[in-house]
């Protein structure tokens, strides 16, 4: 048979059913089961393949990480190292470097113009077949390729890690190959075909599909005697099929195939927000997994499928890339946090915070805009290893951990794992790298990072955005004077309430983050950054007899430096700046008896280390006490600002005090006063501003959703309920005046007073219930955010029963 003609045959199939065709119209190879292998010579193949990434888009990542990787094989073959020497690159971003340097053809600086970016991105290929609504997907890469006789021992292998000694990629578990067939339709097709970079040897391909059951195997499997499918992968005559080529037409953008690998992926299951044109929905997806790819990829739809639209053909480099252009229209502003502690090792914490309005837009429009364009997989927290997310948080975190519901759909966290300390990040992640473990490495990076970023710049950002829908709430006194003369004080109801709201709690503070923010504004006003700096200074004294900070064990303290240097020195993809520290000399207290351990060989030995980028002008490092530190223990550090200049140096000591003893509260835990309950304040709102309240429009910009059916929004900072919008212009509001014939001005004051204390009071305790019972709501299997779920019910006639039924009324309805 011609076996050239078979591969255009099945390369040309649009879809699984056209694959049938072709195996019906070639049955005389294609149906002779002796002519299909299982993978990896095994029949229980079946787990291992099913097991991997649950989501289409993560798989589909797995072949454009192994095509980077052939990208950079092929590159250093070229150059003639061996990929497992002492001479090969170190790791991913090295591997660019010197493969991509000045002196070669394509220097990967180039790649932030247009041009330059899109001529590499033709190197890999993710291109569009078949009809919109069963998308098959074509991967290609002008990578290393494979000889037809090593395929089983590539392409078609499982465990055997082919790329473990490989320092400079990504894949080392060699399954990320199969993790895409179980999203191929139903019968899992996935077509196969490569030729070897240096051009010798033929070009070679295969089949591989799930096995499909006879009768016999069928009757067995329901039986309970096998136990599983498998998959496998088709020879002829008990080798690879393969023809010489020099070239074919394959429908690539700008070329013809010569070398390289191409993979076919039929009926891709794609998730539905990406079912559009490939190069605009489904390219963001993969930016989104691919925070930071070290290769630029093209992503390119047929005119066939969609011969309305004008840009069929996209690159794509990373979210990264977009989050962080200079003319970016989404970003209000991005900072990091770099962490060295002794257990975890090195993370850089990076927070982007998006506008509230682009381009005229509404709060809301952009809310969506901005979910569409950088969460369509619902992934607020990204971890990532080599620019690939290996797992995610959704915005729960921000919610729950952080306590800022305001920035829920307006915050992006990246943070950067490729430096952690080995053994803690194997502990992160699933060998399929799409989802964290739930291990307690785990949980205490969730609990570090929670601790990291609900203070110092990031609060101030969400107290900025709070602030901007603060008032002095409504006078909530008078009602809780009213109520509390009903309610004896030992009665389960004022137990719910004071266990949920703590209500013997001294009185508040008058919030003074309005002046703070105010300074803050005023200092970003006249503060006129460089781009290099000319001023790195301790605020304080730094020496042994007085030093910067005297850390309490177990505690953490800061050093702050000014400087002259723009926000983003650190983070910004051109000409990056850096700040490093180090361990200068180590006075131990030796009054103990001097057993411990000699001079230590790094700072982060003693003392965990938070950097924290510029932020007008001042430069924050944090530290805290590892276990190896006593009191009196005196530490000297040194701090050195980089940058394309002069770099400049500070030095100074730290010496560590005693545990900080807590406060104790004057008051005895059985007091309280009944003009201090704790409890809520509430706001009103109206469709348009008016004095002493909130506006729709304020409120939206804050992500609090506001309109006529809505009646309430609770605002919850974690487990605490903060204040209670209520909407003085909701449908049943107005719809219950509407109904009082000849309404007064003092029935309208009544009707807003019987309103505004209804939703109050029992927002108070379907909250305290809900918190009491701890109960986790969800709709349709997605868990939901509390305030949310009370926002629902209140807008789903549950304030028109209220307001529309008495006491007295439900009472003269029982009546016989």
């Amino acid at each position: 048979m011609d076996i050239d003609k078979l591969f255009l045959n099945l390369y040309n199939a649009p879809t699984e059913r056209d694959v049938d065709i072709v195996i019906a119209r070639f049955s005389s190879i294609l149906e002779n089961p002796y002519n299909w292998y299982p993978l990896d010579n095994n029949e229980s193949n079946f787990g291992i393949i099913e097991n991997q990434q649950s989501s289409p888009v993560a798989a589909l990542i797995e072949k454009i990480t192994n095509a980077i990787d052939a990208i950079l094989m092929r590159r250093c073959y070229e150059l003639g190292i061996d990929p497992k020497s002492l001479e090969a690159p170190l790791n991913m971003s090295d591997a660019v470097e010197r493969f991509f340097d000045r002196d070669s053809n394509n220097w990967h600086e180039n790649w932030n113009l247009s041009g330059y970016r899109q001529k590499q991105a033709e190197d890999i290929q993710l291109l569009a077949d078949g009809p919109r609504m069963e998308t098959s997907l074509i991967v290609y890469d002008n990578g290393e390729g494979q000889y037809p006789e090593e395929f089983e021992n590539t392409f078609l292998s499982l465990l055997k890690g082919n790329k473990s000694e490989i320092p400079f990629v990504q894949g080392k578990y060699n399954m990320g190959g199969t993790g895409a067939i179980v999203h191929c339709g139903k019968k899992r097709y996935q077509l196969i075909a490569s030729k070897r970079y240096d051009g010798k040897g033929d070009f070679g391909y295969t089949l591989v599909r799930e096995h499909p059951l006879s009768e016999r195997e069928l009757k067995k499997l329901q039986e309970g005697s096998l136990k599983n499918t498998w998959y496998e992968f088709l020879k002829i005559d008990g080798t690879i099929p393969s023809f010489p080529i020099d070239t074919l037409n394959l429908g690539l953008k700008d070329r013809l195939f010569k070398t390289g690998t191409v993979i076919k992926l039929y009926s891709y299951n794609l998730p539905t927000g990406s079912r559009s044109v490939i190069s605009r929905d489904l390219n963001l997806s993969i930016n989104e997994f691919l925070f930071q790819p070290a290769l630029p990829v093209y992503t390119i739809d047929k005119p066939e499928r969609y011969p309305n639209d004008k840009n069929l053909s996209r690159d794509l480099f990373g979210l990264k890339r977009r989050l962080e252009q200079d003319d970016s229209k989404y970003i209000e502003d991005f900072f990091s946090e770099e962490l060295d502690y002794s257990e975890i090792g090195k993370a850089k914490v990076t927070c982007y915070i998006f506008k509230n309005r682009i381009n005229g837009r509404s709060a809301k429009e952009t809310k969506e805009t901005i979910s569409r364009e950088f969460f369509k997989n619902n992934m607020a927290v990204l971890f990532s290893i080599n620019g690939q997310v290996h797992g995610h948080y959704t915005s729960e975190f921000i919610t729950r951990s952080l306590k800022m519901p305001l920035l829920k759909n307006h915050l992006l966290i990246h943070v950067d794992c490729i430096k952690m300390n080995y053994a803690f990040r194997k502990e992160l992640f699933m060998a399929s790298r799409d989802r964290l473990k739930g291990s307690s490495e785990t949980y205490r990076l969730r609990e570090l990072l929670s601790a990291t970023l609900s203070k110092g710049k990031l609060q101030d950002i969400y107290n900025k955005r709070k602030n901007s829908i603060s008032i002095d709430g409504g006078d909530t006194s008078d009602l809780l004077k009213a109520f509390s003369k009903s309610m004896p004080l030992d009665s389960d109801l004022f137990k719910l309430i004071k266990n949920t709201f703590k209500i013997d709690l001294p009185k508040a503070k008058k919030d003074k983050t309005k002046t703070k923010t105010s300074k803050s504004d005023e200092l970003r006003d006249h503060f006129n950054p460089k781009r290099f700096p000319s001023i790195f200074k301790l605020h304080s004294s730094g020496t042994e007899d007085r030093p910067a900070a005297k850390i309490p064990l177990g505690g953490m303290r800061s050093v702050k430096f000014s400087t002259d240097v723009e926000n983003q020195y650190f983070d910004r993809t051109e000409e990056p700046g850096s700040l490093s520290i180090s361990l200068l000399s180590f006075k131990p207290n030796d009054t103990e008896g001097g057993n411990r351990q000699g001079f230590p060989k790094k700072l982060s030995d003693l003392l965990n280390i938070q950097k924290s980028s510029p932020d007008n002008g001042t430069i924050r490092i944090g530290f805290s006490t590892t276990e190896e530190l006593m009191v009196d223990d005196l530490i000297q550090i040194s701090a050195i600002l980089h940058g394309a200049g002069e770099e400049y140096e500070e030095r100074f000591w730290v010496q560590i005090v005693d545990k900080e003893n807590p406060k104790k509260d004057s008051k005895k835990a059985d007091e309280f006063d009944q003009e201090n309950w704790g409890l809520p304040q509430y706001t009103l709102v109206y469709e348009k501003k008016q004095e002493n309240s909130q506006s729709w429009e304020e409120l939206e910009s804050s992500n609090i959703e506001m309109g006529f059916p809505i009646i309430m929004y609770p605002l919850v900072e974690g487990d605490q309920l903060d204040t209670i919008y209520i909407n003085m212009d909701s449908n049943v509001l107005k719809t219950y005046k509407s109904k009082i014939k000849s309404i007064t001005e003092e029935q309208i004051e009544l009707a807003n007073k019987k309103y505004i204390s209804s939703v109050y009071f029992h927002t108070l305790f379907l909250f305290s219930i809900a918190k009491q019972k701890k109960y986790d709501v969800t709709q349709d299997d997605k868990e939901i955010e509390l305030s949310d779920f009370l926002k629902d019910i209140f807008s789903s006639y549950y304030t028109e029963f209220l307001l529309n039924f008495g006491t007295e009324e439900l009472m003269s309805a029982l009546s016989i």
